[in-house]
Formats: C-alpha cells, sequence, structure tokens
C-alpha cells in the first residue's frame, strides 16, 4: 500500500481493529439471514508526510450510494453550526445575491439552505442520490457526482465558479486526495475562498476516538499534512479554526496561493507549534494508539458482562457510524445492548451492520425504561442527554465509552 499523498511506500501500522462491515451498511429484517462481507478495519501512518490511512477496500460510489442513510439534518446542534457558519462567512467575505458557493457533500441540504434564505446562489454536490433528493425538496439545486477533477472541468465549463468552496467532514472521505484538491483548485474563482473542516487527528489521539474510524474515512488529517496537500496543489492556507465538532475538529481557510487577500493569521503558526509540541513530526507520536482501543474495549465490555449478571437492561442511543465500529470491536450483539434509538426514521427498522442489534424508535425507551442509554455519538452527548432527560425519572443513566467510560 502506497500512501494517497505522496506515493510513499508504507509499512507503519497505526492501529488494526479486525474485520468489519461498512459502517452506514444498515440491514433489513430479510438481510439478517444472508452473508455479510467484512473488511480490514486496519490503518497506516506514512513516515514521509504523516498522513493516517486505510485502503480503499471498497470503492467510494459503493458506499455512498442510493442506500446511504446518513442525513445531517436530525441533530439539531448540527444545525445550529451550519447557521452559525453561514451568518459568519457570509459577513466576513461580504457574500451577496451576486455571489457564487458551492458546497461538496451538501448532503441534504443541512447548510446551504440557509444561504438560500438569504437570496445567495449556492450549488450542492452529493453523490448519494438519497441525500441529493432530500436536499432537492428543499428548493436546493444539487450535481449528484464525486467531485474531483473532472466535475469541476465541468462545472467551470458551465460557467460555474466559485467565490466560497465548501467542505464539511469530506476530505477524509475521498480515496484521491489529490484529486480532490486539484478540483478545488480549479473550481475556485481568483480571489476566492475555500473552508474546509474535518476531525483534527490530534484530538482523535488524544482521546481515543478510535471509534471515528470506519471505511468510509480514507485519510485522517493534520494541520500539517493537510498544509503540504494544499501547498501542492497550488493553495495556500491562511486561516484556521479549532472547533468542538465530531471530539475536535479543524476549520481551515484556503485560497489560491497568488490570491491578493488578508495576511496569514496567527492562529496558523500557532497550530502548527501546538502539532509540533504534541510530537506529531515523528513517528513515535503514533505508536500506542492500540492500547488506548484495548482499554476502551475491555472497560465498556466489563460493565456490560457486570450488568448482565445483575439482571439490568442496556440499550444505546445513535445508530451512528462511530457506533458501528465500537460495538463490532468490542464484539458487542443484541445479548448485552437490547436495541439502539434514533431520531431518523430512515433507520428505524432495520439492523445495525455487523452487530444486527435493532434500530427502534425514541418511544421504546419510555416502554422498556432501560437502566442505562450508552450514548453511542458522544460528541452530541449534551444534546441527546437534554432529549433523553425523562430517563432520570425511573433513575436511568447515561453511559459515555469514550475517552473513558463515564456514568452519569
Amino acid at each position: 500500500m502506497k500512501c494517497r499523498f505522496c506515493q510513499n511506500e508504507l509499512s507503519h501500522e497505526f492501529i488494526d481493529l479486525g474485520n468489519s462491515p461498512l459502517s452506514n451498511s444498515f440491514l433489513s429484517l430479510e438481510e439478517l439471514n444472508a452473508p455479510e462481507v467484512y473488511y480490514p478495519l486496519k490503518l497506516f501512518v506514512c513516515e514521509a508526510c504523516f498522513l493516517v490511512q486505510i485502503d480503499e477496500y471498497r470503492k467510494s460510489e459503493d458506499i455512498f450510494n442510493a442506500g446511504y442513510v446518513y442525513f445531517s439534518s436530525f441533530s439539531s446542534s448540527w444545525l445550529k453550526h451550519a447557521q452559525n457558519y453561514v451568518a459568519m462567512i457570509t459577513d466576513r467575505l461580504g457574500l451577496t445575491r451576486r455571489s457564487s458557493v458551492v458546497e461538496i457533500a451538501s448532503n441534504d441540504g443541512y447548510l446551504l439552505q440557509y444561504f438560500k434564505a438569504r437570496g445567495i446562489p449556492c450549488l450542492g454536490i452529493e453523490p448519494a442520490e438519497s441525500a441529493a433528493k432530500v436536499a432537492r425538496e428543499k428548493g436546493l439545486e444539487v450535481v449528484s457526482d464525486f467531485f474531483g477533477v473532472k466535475l469541476a472541468g465541468r462545472l467551470v465549463q458551465e460557467g460555474q465558479r466559485a467565490d466560497l468552496v465548501i467542505g464539511n467532514n469530506v476530505l477524509a472521505h475521498v480515496p484521491n486526495i489529490n484529486d480532490f484538491v486539484k478540483g478545488l483548485k480549479i473550481l475556485l474563482k481568483e480571489d476566492g475562498v475555500i473552508t474546509l473542516e474535518f476531525p483534527h487527528l490530534l484530538r482523535l489521539i488524544e482521546q481515543s476516538q478510535f471509534d471515528t474510524i470506519y471505511h468510509e474515512h480514507f485519510s485522517y488529517l493534520s494541520f500539517h499534512t493537510v498544509e503540504r496537500i494544499f501547498a501542492a496543489h497550488g493553495l495556500s492556507v491562511f486561516d484556521v479554526e479549532e472547533l468542538p465538532t465530531h471530539g475536535g475538529s479543524l476549520r481551515i481557510y484556503a485560497r489560491h496561493q497568488d490570491a491578493e487577500a488578508e495576511a496569514i493569521a496567527p492562529r496558523v503558526q500557532s497550530l502548527r507549534e501546538q502539532e509540533y509540541a504534541a510530537g506529531m513530526g515523528d513517528l513515535s507520536y503514533y505508536r500506542g494508539f492500540q492500547d488506548k482501543a484495548n482499554k476502551v474495549k475491555y472497560d465498556l465490555l466489563t460493565f456490560l458482562l457486570d450488568r448482565r449478571r445483575q439482571g439490568e437492561k442496556v440499550v444505546a442511543y445513535g445508530a451512528a457510524a462511530k457506533g458501528n465500529t465500537l460495538l463490532n470491536y468490542c464484539g458487542i450483539r443484541e445479548d448485552l445492548v437490547s436495541f439502539v434509538v434514533d431520531a431518523s426514521p430512515h433507520k428505524h427498522g432495520k439492523f445495525l451492520p455487523g452487530s444486527h442489534i435493532p434500530v427502534v424508535r425514541a418511544i421504546e425507551l419510555k416502554e422498556h425504561k432501560p437502566n442505562y442509554v450508552i450514548i453511542l455519538p458522544w460528541n452530541l452527548e449534551e444534546e441527546i442527554r437534554e432529549q433523553l432527560h425523562y430517563i432520570r425519572s425511573w433513575d436511568g443513566k447515561f453511559v459515555i465509552p469514550i475517552p473513558r467510560l463515564t456514568i452519569q
């Protein structure tokens, strides 16, 4: 396997989570007795550029297909994050009705709807037709295709170049990261700006967030590595923000290297120094992550087995991809976690890949009154605890498995 950015031969293992099905390949009742395909969930780190990555065991078009069931709009906190971003970036860039905004991986229109409400022309690019369909029902224009040099060139030929290109939680999802970044440069106007958000590898390692590893995340990114990738394709990162989303993310601001614009923000150098101080420029920093994952696994299994012996009922909330990684790596099945509740009706009546735990509506919590609810999307802990406050009425407790097992 070679590094998807610099083509260096990879030999340094970052973590091995065994074999697992695709994290969003939910099953119907009829599919439970059919064979299920598992793929290696093993990551490597490049000693040349420090990009942490997984091989492309399954093509993107097989993952982000018409059956893709992740919809961004079911998280109120994520919608608020999107709304705040639109207000901020509109003011910062002075966007108007004559501007052009393009979002890559626009999902169900969770973000572009706020540009549309302001009268700012916008276009979504979303390969998963299931999500694109929902966005179009909101009156948004969406191209159902994968983004890269080919699509960027076609859009430019059609007269579509962007003042602002947005990509939230997409950079990690592209197998050909060079083609993707080249496409960004082609699509961007001479004085345009790119903003991308992605989980910060530093936080993943520090907070033992191994459950954010799954097959549709091809790359795991530090600021150092992203700067190198962008520079290699004629783009300059001139500002960066550290965000609390997804357990700790970065929002970078980039432009053409020869563009005349505002000076590079002090936050850029500050983050470089932070990563350097942590040791991210040395291979030794990336060793030992397997032990962190194993501790989470052993602690959670011990808790579940003890609760089982006591005759107590444990369920989970949030049929999220990260939850599927955690459950499958720990080997947890329905005998230890009875069901998982999710807000999305698209998942109700289905079963989690691998574990085959049923996905149900929230009403099941009040009917079964479990002793414990494991919050699988721990990044939304505050939002979920507020939604499910009523479990306190029967002395129910919340369990947070990562970065360490806590019971609240």
